[in-house]
């Protein structure tokens, strides 16, 4: 199938009467507890283009939250699943091997940071990744304690649950939750109730005297973190703050684990979002782009670290499954070879300034951030901190009912994210940015 034309075109209002037909038809068969950001039904997608049933034409700037990075539909992934689907779906990685798995391993191996010796875990869910993260952290350690920020999100599996912030819809009504997890402050400069010139600093000092005073380092797995928070806010940690952590971490013998699931593997301009600061953690964490759309997700670490778990004690039926593993090695080739990060960048050049403008005393955008095509704003009333969630769901509204498909987040629901595919054409995110304009203007 050719990749859709890039072009934004409206045929129907959106979502038009197909999409409505279907939804109904959800309605009926799917549980309620399935939220939907659009309900529209896509028919194809490829390159920054959803085509929805009723032909109509949208900007993507969700990447299925930050997954089809090379885009949905990359001829290259395609082309590896159907060689691969034609071969075997499946046999269970810890059943029979095969060699692409350890392809997959390898290149993670090469690709995060650190030039020491390390082994990777292939499994199918971001989720998971981080359960396994610290199933080994705490292998490793002998400890049991886990220490994560505010505004930070991990999944929604119970130990994925309770490291996570928001309550709703994440946590409520689903306790209880996971014993051993403990909260420090998040570094949120828009936010941050200190001195707003010395956010890494204060933050840090807060993260040691709660391990020390509350919990005991000694007692400390794992410090979990997520470079770039993502949906709490894409909430950008000021300079020095992560290598800080990173820094203590190593000192007190704690795993320092890096949440790059969302920010990963070129999003931010660089190919993981701790490459900015030159933090290298003892695990990443990663999915989403890993495999182009299909479900993988690994867990690469210290040698020393990830041996630590005796065999049979990781695994999954579905861990590694063939056909993910050949998307993954595609989608990997694909953002190595044609450089992905630096699209990530040259999308922060012509979106973050085009954003900025938006912002100012009497204007609804209180903050825009961000890395690469990891952007945010967020919404607040003028001249206050105070959330707006109302105003962020209007915009949202309005852009995606004029062809540009975009996501709310944020632990006060007051953001919108802009996560657009790195293979996106200039013109189609110029086009997208027009749209969202208008759409901040409908706030005066």
């Amino acid at each position: 199938m050719a990749t859709p034309e890039q072009k934004r075109i409206l045929v129907t209002e959106i979502p038009g009467p197909k999409s409505v037909k279907l939804h109904e038809q959800r309605g009926a068969a799917f549980a309620a507890g399935f939220g939907v950001s659009l309900p529209i039904f896509v028919a194809e997608a490829g390159g920054g283009i959803v085509v929805d049933v009723d032909g109509n034409h949208l900007i993507d700037l969700a990447s299925g939250i930050a997954v089809t990075s090379v885009g949905a539909s990359h001829p290259e992934v395609v082309a590896a699943v159907q060689a691969q689907a034609e071969r075997f779906t499946h046999t269970c990685f810890m059943v029979t091997e095969y060699e692409s798995a350890v392809d997959v391993a390898t290149a993670l191996n090469r690709l995060t940071p650190g030039d020491h010796e390390k082994r990777t875990g292939l499994f199918s869910t971001g989720a998971e990744a981080v359960e396994n993260a610290i199933k080994i952290a705490r292998s490793y350690t002998g400890r049991s304690a886990v220490v994560v920020l505010s505004h930070a999100y991990h999944g929604r599996t119970l130990l994925t649950m309770t490291m996570t912030a928001k309550n709703v819809p994440y946590k409520e009504g689903f306790g209880p939750y996971a014993p051993e997890i403990y909260r420090v402050p998040s570094p949120y400069p828009f936010r941050w109730v200190g001195d707003p010139d010395n956010v890494a600093q204060e933050a840090f000092d807060q993260l040691v005297d709660v391990i020390t005073s509350q919990i005991g380092a000694h007692n400390v797995a794992a410090i979990v973190v997520e470079p770039v928070q993502g949906e709490g806010g894409f909430v950008v940690p000021p300079d020095g703050y992560l290598p800080k952590v990173a820094a203590f971490a190593k000192e007190h013998g704690i795993v320092f684990v890096a949440d790059e699931i969302q920010s990963g593997l070129g999003r931010t301009g660089t190919m993981f979002a701790v490459d900015h600061e030159g933090v290298v953690p003892d695990i990443v964490t990663t999915a989403k782009a890993l495999a182009g759309g299909m479900p993988l997700s690994a867990v690469t670490g210290r040698a020393e670290i990830m041996d630590a778990v005796a065999p049979g004690g990781l695994g999954g039926t579905y861990a590694g499954n063939p056909v993910a593993c050949a998307a993954a090695k595609a989608a990997l080739e694909v953002i190595e070879r044609d450089d992905l990060p630096a699209k990530a960048r040259r999308i922060e050049q012509l979106a973050k300034p085009r954003l900025e403008a938006l912002t100012g005393e009497d204007s609804w955008v209180g903050d825009v951030r961000g890395r690469g095509a990891m952007l945010a704003m967020e919404f607040v009333r003028p001249g206050t901190t105070e959330p707006a969630p109302e105003a962020a769901k209007k915009v949202a509204a309005y852009a995606n009912a004029h062809g540009v498909l975009t996501l709310t987040c944020g632990t006060y629901g007051n953001v919108i994210r802009l996560l657009p595919p790195l293979v996106i054409g200039e013109d189609l995110l110029a086009d997208a940015l027009d749209v969202l304009e208008a759409a901040v203007a409908t706030l005066a």
